[in-house]
Formats: structure tokens, C-alpha cells, sequence
């Protein structure tokens, strides 16, 4: 057992080479492209749910066209699509901060930057691991309510 406690490695450095600072690079400007057209899509949400609510509240015929959710009335529409947006604009906001600190890790040799766009992409694939994880248990969730309402009926 005092054997493998001595044999801890030294501390492990890694070498940043030119071709990968190229990928990091270039993956910082689609990071930056995909992570506006996030923060439109959260815009358009943002403003879309304020019309939809607004819309479902003032045209009663309308809410009928909801069927089971009509209950829930424009209000809770409206609070869904703001979720919505909020789903959308945290990963963005993650991927536009990897793309300006790995872009000034790239080109100034900044070891620092370099770090925080690691953590910024590390945070973006954990939130969407959760979130996978999240929706396989609402799926299977559903079906099993889906199976046990079918097997009453």
C-alpha cells in the first residue's frame, strides 16, 4: 500500500501545440456565431412570450383551442416560454464566454483566459448532461403514466 502512496507522478504538464491552438481557435468563432443566434432566439422567445400570453388572455376562443391547458390560462404560457428562454440563453451566454476567453488564451498566449473558456465549455456540457438527464426522466415518467392510464381504462 506505501509502494503506490510513493509512486504519485509528478506534477503533469500538458503542451498546448500550434495545431491545437488552430482548433481552439476556430472553435471559438463558431462558439461565437452559434452563441448570438442563442441570444436571438432567447430575444424572439422573450418577446414572443409576452405576445402569446397576452394574445391566449384577450381572445377567449383562442384559449378554448388549448383543450387541457386552457386552465393553465396565458399567464402560465407565458411563464413557460420565459423558461424557454432562460434554457436558451444560459448555454449561450456559456458559449460566448468560452469564445472571448478562448480567443484571447489563442492568440495571447494567456494561460488564465485559456483556463476560464475550459471552465465556460465544462459548465456548458454539464448543464446539458442535467438537462438530458432531466428530460430522459420526464419521458419516462409520461410513459409510465400513459401505461397506467391505459391499463384502468
Amino acid at each position: 500500500m506505501e509502494e503506490l502512496e510513493q509512486q504519485v507522478p509528478a506534477e503533469v504538464k500538458l503542451i498546448v501545440t500550434e495545431e491545437m491552438r488552430s482548433y481552439i481557435y476556430e472553435t471559438t468563432k463558431w462558439a461565437r456565431f452559434l452563441s448570438i443566434i442563442g441570444f436571438i432566439l432567447s430575444a424572439f422567445l422573450i418577446i414572443g412570450s409576452f405576445g402569446i400570453g397576452a394574445a391566449i388572455s384577450a381572445n377567449p376562443s383562442m384559449l378554448a383551442q388549448l383543450g387541457p391547458l386552457a386552465g393553465a390560462g396565458g399567464i402560465a404560457i407565458t411563464i413557460f416560454y420565459l423558461v424557454l428562454a432562460l434554457m436558451y440563453f444560459y448555454p449561450s451566454l456559456l458559449l460566448f464566454r468560452f469564445s472571448n476567453k478562448g480567443k484571447q488564451g489563442v492568440l495571447f498566449g494567456d494561460q488564465e483566459s485559456l483556463n476560464d473558456a475550459m471552465l465556460n465549455i465544462k459548465s456548458l456540457f454539464k448543464f446539458w448532461g442535467i438537462f438530458t438527464i432531466v428530460i430522459m426522466i420526464l419521458y419516462f415518467l409520461f410513459v409510465m403514466l400513459f401505461a397506467a392510464n391505459m391499463a384502468i381504462k
